[in-house]
């Protein structure tokens, strides 16, 4: 348990792992999208470019990353530079506040990926994909893995994030991101009732949808509170009907693995993002 809390990244693959085959199982006994009826052989290619991106983006986080926040976090820790470590309060409380600064900062930092033109080039290679499903949550570019990792180090000092809040929190978002990407639906009364706290399958898939205004839309990973509170929540009641991925981006070309890395450098003219 010491060994899995000191790093965020070995707490999720060693949870994580065992929650995205429970949910790949799910997925094909009951899938809400038929995008791989009669197809296995596509939904392998599509499963084995997705989770080879995920292992890169692992490795590259393992490697660099989780030594910057472990010594981050320590030195913040030792030194009482923190915010939270200044303020008096019992460990459950420092704990939750730390979690809620940490899904505050992830739902700004998604929401300025949308908004930015140059941090959308490297997020729509997640939106780019057509046939949404558990994968999908491993499909991040790695150049917007490195931008965030790095940004999240200064965070993690001044807020005064303690290493075993840092790893709590990777593992609750992680389980939550992996649901709520997955190509399955719950009851709308049980997705109405757990939406009140969590990111939901019926949420998510509106963020995935083709049109702008509900891409747009839904940025929260973790609690869906953010997204009511800063007014990007969005429902679609029929979420039979929404178009998964982006215009100009479907093609074959842009689905391998060399097209999805190169995705940040290439344009489309019909993508008109906003800089802020």
């Amino acid at each position: 348990m010491t060994i899995l809390f000191s790093n965020p990244m070995l707490t999720r693959i060693a949870i994580g792992t065992s929650v995205l085959v429970a949910l790949l199982l799910w997925e094909s006994w009951k899938p809400f999208f038929p995008f791989f009826a009669g197809a296995g052989r596509r939904r392998r290619k599509h499963l084995a470019r997705n989770l080879s991106v995920g292992l890169l983006n692992a490795a590259l986080t393992v490697l660099f990353f989780s030594t910057l926040w472990r010594k981050g976090a320590a030195w913040s820790t030792d030194a009482g530079l923190g915010i939270l470590d200044r303020i008096a309060m019992p460990m459950w409380l420092h704990a939750g506040a730390a979690i809620l600064l940490l899904d505050i900062w992830t739902y700004w930092w998604h929401r300025a990926n949308h908004r930015l033109a140059f941090l959308w080039r490297f997020h729509r290679m997640h939106h780019s994909d057509p046939e949404l499903d558990v994968t999908s949550a491993r499909r991040f570019h790695p150049g917007e893995i490195a931008m965030s990792s790095i940004l999240r180090a200064p965070l993690i000092v001044v807020l005064g994030i303690h290493l075993w809040e840092l790893a709590f929190y990777e593992l609750l978002m992680g389980m939550v991101v992996d649901f709520h990407h997955a190509n399955v639906a719950l009851p709308e009364r049980f997705d109405r009732l757990l939406r009140t706290l969590l990111v939901t399958p019926a949420m998510h898939k509106v963020h995935h949808s083709r049109i702008r205004l509900e891409t747009d839309s839904n940025y929260t990973s973790l609690l869906s509170l953010w997204d009511r509170v800063f007014g990007s929540f969005r429902l679609q009641p029929a979420l039979s009907a929404i178009q998964i991925g982006l215009d100009g981006w479907s093609e074959s070309g842009h689905q391998t693995l060399p097209g999805m890395l190169a995705t940040p450098l290439r344009n489309h003219p019909n993508e008109n993002k906003v800089i802020l």
